[in-house]
């Protein structure tokens, strides 16, 4: 029996990006698509609105009814209103920072626990922002959350706020990542979401 994944987009310029990290970890799944670009477009002009949250609800519902095991939302700018739709089904619905977060946390109390988190929208970085403070509760991390053009290229530069992780909230700042040359880690969301997914439906 197929075994099938539904991945929720706001960019749809992600969905082969994503397509391409699942393929070769587990070929055999049937991965299912939906990208809306009015979530992310509403998200940045008035907020996660009830509209925003419900809609989120219904792809959700309707990934499950067409299959899904589990779904990944991969933007980071509803990751809250995804949060809530996993009330409203029968599976896993996974926040694409969720893991980041996570392991951010990890890196930083190795340290003397610093965490930056670098966004390009205002939209992200508070949600993002939030989802790490939350992973930091009853440690000594520290996190501070600040609107960049180009973050990923002023991570680059060095400009990381002293920190000893570096967390780029948006899973599109993922490419640009991968050239920064800065002495401390430097996380993205896109990898880690996708082994969520594939932990949420027994595939190593």
């Amino acid at each position: 029996m197929t075994t099938t994944v539904g991945v929720l987009h706001t960019v749809p310029a992600l969905a082969p990006v994503f397509d391409d990290l699942i393929k070769p970890a587990a070929p055999q799944l049937r991965r299912i698509h939906v990208a809306d670009g009015w979530l992310l477009d509403t998200a940045r002009k008035v907020g996660v609105t009830e509209a925003v949250r419900a809609t989120v609800v219904a792809h959700v519902q309707g990934l499950e009814a067409g299959g899904a095991r589990a779904v990944l939302v991969t933007c980071s700018s509803i990751g809250e209103a995804a949060e809530d739709a996993a009330g409203q089904v029968g599976i896993p619905v996974l926040r694409v920072d969720a893991a980041m977060a996570v392991e951010a946390v990890r890196v930083a109390a190795a340290g003397p626990g610093r965490v930056a988190v670098l966004a390009t929208l205002e939209s992200t970085l508070g949600p993002t922002g939030r989802l790490v403070e939350r992973a930091a509760a009853g440690t000594t991390v520290r996190v501070t959350s600040t609107v960049v053009p180009g973050a990923a290229e002023r991570a680059d530069a060095g400009d990381r706020a002293g920190a000893d992780v570096v967390v780029l909230a948006q899973a599109s700042m993922a490419g640009a990542a991968a050239a920064a040359g800065v002495g401390v880690p430097v996380l993205t969301s896109p990898a880690g979401g996708v082994r969520a997914l594939l932990d949420a439906v027994g595939v190593a």
